[in-house]
């Protein structure tokens, strides 16, 4: 469910009392591959609820403005990954960095993909503070957005 941030702080008050393991990972999820599904999936695994945090497109523009991104817009993209059985919710937020929805939600077991160090990863130490676990995921190879991308533009330039 795509759930506003004042709403998920009170999902997570009862998931909490119904002893559940919470995971949280984030990113844009702008064109989902493969990569992503197996990403989610894996996370999920992780615990009882998986929630994401999905970077508005104004966060996107910041974080990736040489890129011209995002391509798919925050609605569509929260669609999507709503759509997916692995994710339990989906939460919005609109800083460079999902910082603050972490303190917010203080998840069991945070899931970053195994391109970031644990020690570098935006949150960890809050979850690390309040006893939990900073996990990473194995990434599919050669399976990116900036790929998928990159083969379209190639695309386009052989077809003109």
């Amino acid at each position: 469910m795509i759930k506003l941030l004042k709403d998920i702080s009170n999902i997570v008050k009862e998931l909490r009392k119904e002893n559940k393991k919470i995971v949280f990972t984030n990113g844009c999820f702008d064109i989902l591959h493969s990569g992503h599904c197996k990403y989610l999936n894996q996370a999920k695994e992780l615990g009882d609820v998986l929630i994401v945090g999905l970077n508005t497109d104004a966060s996107v523009r910041r974080i990736k403005a040489e890129m011209n991104r995002p391509i798919n817009d925050e609605l569509n993209r929260a669609i999507v990954l709503d759509s997916l059985r692995a994710v339990d919710y989906v939460v919005l937020f609109d800083e460079n960095t999902p910082y603050n929805l972490i303190a917010e939600i203080i998840p069991d077991i945070l899931v970053k993909g195994s391109d970031y160090n644990i020690k570098d990863i935006i949150g960890g130490d809050i979850v690390i503070n309040n006893g939990g676990k900073v996990i990473t995921i194995d990434l599919l190879a050669g399976q990116s957005t900036t790929n998928i991308i990159e083969k379209i533009k190639k695309i386009i330039n052989e077809n003109k």
